[in-house]
């Protein structure tokens, strides 16, 4: 049996994560495997430096799955990220096992031996997953697009109010900025952008 390693990316709060945790859980139980590792973080699909996803891949060994509950759990990258992603994937020797890519489930159970049936499924699911990859991409940037029509058709009708303030992101943010944790690690901590702590820490200074 492979070495499981599931990478849970939540983009919004600790819920989805543990949310996330169980349906693997509950899938890896079905196929009579285990989670042997787990990698979390708090990030953006758009964002190519994720430091778990990262340390995932350099922990790997040849062989070893690399487990998500959904491929937009792991990519909504543009085609040149997503191309090295995919690379450093592949090069660690990682076989992506998604629940919402049917022909990915194989691998948990193929042989190490069996060098056909492994090359066949790798094969299959490179084809798939770069279809995966490129329709979440595409949610994606359909979402923002649409964001951004309701956004000016609010302000032509005197409507558009700006982003509500995320206190609860702020104070997250501001802790961990007076326990000594520079401005891109708290970035990465909680999940956001270097302009949002920026932001969170002028609006705590205005108080």
């Amino acid at each position: 049996m492979s070495f499981i390693r599931a990478y849970l990316r939540a983009s919004t709060d600790d819920q989805n994560a543990s949310r996330a945790r169980e349906a693997l859980n509950i899938f890896t139980q079905e196929k009579g495997a285990k989670v042997a590792s787990w990698y979390i973080e708090n990030a953006s699909g758009t964002k190519a430096d994720r430091t778990e996803l990262a340390r995932l891949i350099d922990d790997s060994q040849p062989g070893d799955i690399l487990l998500v509950e959904q491929v937009d759990r792991l990519t909504r990258l543009i085609k040149a990220d997503w191309d090295r992603l995919k690379g450093a994937i592949q090069s660690a020797g990682l076989r992506v096992v998604s629940l919402d890519l049917p022909t990915s489930h194989a691998a948990l159970t193929v042989d190490a031996n069996d060098d056909f049936t492994g090359r066949m499924i790798d094969a299959v699911n490179a084809m798939l997953l770069d279809m995966l990859a490129a329709v979440a991409r595409k949610d994606y940037e359909d979402r923002r697009r649409r964001q951004a029509e309701g956004i000016t058709k609010a302000k032509e009708h005197g409507r558009y109010k700006g982003r509500p303030v995320d206190h609860d992101k702020h104070r997250r943010i501001n802790e961990l900025r007076e326990q000594g944790f520079s401005v891109r690690k708290t970035a990465d901590i909680i999940g956001c952008g270097i302009s949002t702590v920026q932001r969170a820490e002028k609006r705590a200074s205005a108080d």
